[in-house]
């Protein structure tokens, strides 16, 4: 394993977008077109599935620095109401090029951290929302908690809107670990708001933990895992660290290159970790991911559904998701949005009426049977193209980059498609990368992705 660790271990997406963010194309990319396609996109599955929302919130109050999501660091609370009232605002922008209210089927709160909002005003905000749109029967709400600042009225209160999911970041446990990365959680805050979010009716609990971050050894990340398991959550994001500092910034330059595991031992921590969780009677699903028998994320996979998109895997697939909020990404099948990154030129833009987009990309036919085998690889392990609309001119290309892959025992070439191997598994990023024709085409002049293992 060592061996194809090193030879595998290359920059490389994570692949929750076809094109991947670098490669859009701004040149095809008008906001007009990105209208178009959200009303298409809408009227075709208006009466099957309803919308995704993902919501942006991106206040906290210290700055973790293993973070690469778009925040604000501030312990002032006052810019909670404006910024509410800019979401909602453009939700309502949307629901007037829709020309009806939109049925929601799936919400997510992510960040920054939704907490850092107070109770009341999370209220407020999924009252204005519902009372431009209207929600499904089968809702699925989910929020990110932070275990430090997550209060049983936060729970309360999004429970009375039907939230049920709720993901607590944890990392790791090691004080060292926590020191280097500036999040500092002990375990019985953890526990403390896994308890209240059974307590309070939340049906699935899910915590994260990385590995590969700074001091953390083998031994941190086999007591972060047994500690983990003795809360029993019903999902597990178990994520690979991405060192990029070069393009967060400072924020991951607070300890040396040489403060982080290897390549190897990475791959190690990884293995080892997956083992305890396998042992413990979870799943694994798709990439970094495991779950309870009992829990959606594996009865989606059993069932075919599970989706991949900027919110991560779903199980509630919708054709349409709109992202609101500061530097939140909209997807609309056929086309990418991503929204202005700045709070105040968001709320600007938003106040006077006009949707906060600053890019985006508009698919191609090629693109989009690429990102359908993209889709199948990272939710499935295999694709196929026996059908025509998902074969293109490039794909005896795509196999002979395959076929060294296959030669390791990643994957086994079919007549008409791929299956990836259970040895394969860890390497599903770089098993993307053949189908990739953006990035095949142009090769990144520097680095813009981190390592794929």
């Amino acid at each position: 394993m060592c061996t194809l660790v090193s030879k595998y271990n290359v920059p490389g997406p994570r692949y929750t977008s076809y094109p991947t963010v670098p490669y859009w194309d701004p040149d095809t990319f008008s906001l007009l077109g990105w209208k178009g396609t959200i009303t298409e996109s809408f009227n075709q599955s208006k009466d099957r599935e309803g919308i995704s929302l993902y919501i942006h919130l991106p206040f906290c109050e210290s700055m973790c620095t293993f973070c690469g999501c778009n925040k604000r660091i501030t312990k002032n609370h006052e810019v909670e109401v404006p910024y509410l009232r800019a979401v909602i605002r453009e939700l309502q922008l949307y629901v007037d090029l829709l020309r009806e209210r939109p049925l929601v089927s799936q919400l997510h709160l992510g960040g920054g951290t939704p907490t850092f909002f107070s109770p009341d005003h999370l209220d407020r905000l999924l009252s204005g929302i519902f009372s431009v749109a209207k929600k499904a029967v089968d809702f699925d709400g989910s929020f990110e908690g932070h275990p430090n600042n997550t209060k049983r009225e936060h729970l309360q209160v999004l429970a009375s809107h039907g939230f049920t999911r709720v993901c607590y970041g944890v990392q790791d446990y090691n004080e060292r670990v926590q020191r280097a990365i500036h999040r500092i959680q002990p375990f019985i805050n953890v526990e403390r708001a896994t308890t209240m979010a059974r307590e309070e009716g939340y049906v699935s609990v899910g915590h994260d933990i990385i590995y590969g971050l700074p001091f953390q050894t083998q031994e941190d990340v086999i007591s972060t895992i047994e500690k983990t398991i003795l809360l029993r959550p019903d999902r597990i994001a178990f994520y690979s660290y991405a060192h990029v500092p070069w393009i967060k910034g400072n924020g991951q330059r607070g300890f040396k290159e040489t403060d982080l595991p290897s390549a190897e031992q990475k791959r190690l921590q990884y293995e080892t970790g997956k083992d305890l969780l396998l042992k413990a009677g979870y799943v694994e699903i798709g990439m970094d991911h495991f779950a309870l028998p009992t829990d959606d994320l594996y009865l989606s996979q059993q069932q075919g559904k599970l989706h991949r998109n900027f919110m991560g895997y779903a199980t509630n697939p919708t054709q349409l998701m709109l992202g609101l909020g500061v530097s939140a990404i909209s997807d609309s099948w056929y086309g990418f949005a991503q929204n202005v990154k700045s709070v105040e030129e968001y709320q600007e833009m938003v106040n006077n009426g006009i949707l906060p987009v600053y890019r985006g990309h508009l698919l191609t036919e090629e693109d989009l049977m690429v990102r359908k085998h993209i889709l199948n690889i990272m939710c499935r392990f295999e694709t196929y193209w026996e059908d025509t609309s998902l074969y293109f001119e490039e794909i005896p290309q795509v196999i002979t980059k395959l076929s060294e892959l296959e030669k390791d025992g990643l994957v086994l070439l079919l007549p008409n498609g791929i299956r990836i191997t259970e040895k394969g598994r860890v390497f599903v990023r770089n098993i993307c990368l053949p189908f990739d024709l953006r990035l095949q085409r142009k090769k990144p002049g520097t680095q813009l992705f981190s390592m794929t293992v």
